[in-house]
């Protein structure tokens, strides 16, 4: 789909209208968390996959769910657990038989043939059962039986993951990591908007988020998004500092070498690059700025950078050293 001058216009300006329209809708739900919100939208509109990791009774499914609502999308969720087959989330072939004693199989579609999927506690089931999304989120589509079967448009995967509860659950390869756009991680709220969650939650009854925007809509926002214009200096910035990511490299921070296992790869640039144009649109910005990209290098490095024995014993966070990293890679400004 290619755009011409006005319709581009005319989206970038219903985006832009509707900005504050979402915070309002979404606020009936969630309390706080601008920056998850603001960090699952980019997602959205930049049309990556996104992984989701915070503690349990954060609003995780909640968020996920309200912003289907807005965008008037088709969602799914699905509870992964260590007994869940492929099967229960692609589909299955089942023998039918018509009226006239015909037989033959059809294909009944899983959970995952919907617009925005919720894979609830993603690391809980085994390798087998976490592949089965692999194909689906880069190519969109499923093959079962020998047959392919596109995915509609827009496909969505929101993963969410429990970081305290380890015993029993199957860690994530790199490969499948590396699908997930950005790594957004939930926090516990101050205390002001948790006594607010529990007033709302406690009395009364909850208002209904009503639906803003259409698939369409969304489709029309995730190709708006690639235009958004980016100097080259800043793509340079943006591939020099997924770049040093990387021990073993001439250019490479001394405290890379010393901390980090395994750096990020060249998906990571593309995302970062990406993820900017969407926040600028989403800040009602013209064009890219180095602010945009060092803003969205956290969720989108973070659960691609592999940290080695001596950061976890010195307590060093992939957070401390990706904040690092910015610090030290020279800007295309020298700031």
């Amino acid at each position: 789909m290619t755009l011409d001058f006005e319709r581009e216009k005319e989206i970038v300006l219903k985006l832009r209208d509707g900005r504050q329209q979402i915070q309002d809708q979404l606020s009936k739900a969630i309390v706080g968390q601008r920056d998850v919100i603001e960090q699952v939208l980019i997602s959205l509109f930049a049309g990556g996959h996104c992984l989701i990791t915070g503690a349990p009774g954060l609003a995780k499914t909640l968020l996920v769910k309200s912003v289907a609502q807005i965008f008037h999308l088709n969602f799914q969720r699905v509870q992964f657990t260590p007994d869940l087959m492929p099967a229960d989330i692609t589909g299955m072939e089942i023998l039918e038989e018509t009226a006239e004693g015909h037989r033959s199989m059809k294909f009944v579609p899983g959970p995952i043939f919907a617009n925005v999927i919720l894979a609830d506690e993603i690391n809980r089931t085994p390798p087998k059962t976490q592949a089965a999304l692999l194909e689906a989120m880069q190519e969109h589509q499923v093959t079962a039986a020998g047959k392919r079967y596109p995915l509609a448009p827009p496909f969505f995967v929101l993963a969410t993951q429990n970081p305290i509860e380890m015993e029993g659950t199957y860690p994530l390869p790199e490969a499948q990591l590396d699908r997930f756009m950005l790594n957004v991680v939930v926090n516990y709220l101050p205390e002001a908007d948790e006594v607010t969650v529990v007033e709302r939650t406690t009395s009364g009854t909850q208002e209904q988020i009503e639906p803003l925007f259409t698939g369409e809509d969304v489709l029309a926002f995730q190709q708006v998004v690639r235009s958004v214009p980016i100097a080259k200096e800043i793509i340079q910035y943006a591939v020099r500092l997924v770049a040093r990511s990387r021990p073993g490299l001439p250019d490479t921070p001394d405290f890379v070498n010393h901390y980090i296992n395994w750096g990020a790869g060249t998906r990571a640039s593309q995302y970062l690059v990406l993820a900017a144009k969407a926040r600028a649109l989403l800040q009602g910005k013209s064009h890219v700025t180095l602010d945009d990209l060092r803003q969205m290098a956290p969720p989108v490095l973070r659960h691609r950078v592999l940290l080695n024995y001596k950061a976890e014993a010195e307590g060093r966070s992939v957070d401390d050293l990706i904040q690092q990293l910015i610090q030290a890679v020279p800007s295309p400004t020298g700031k």
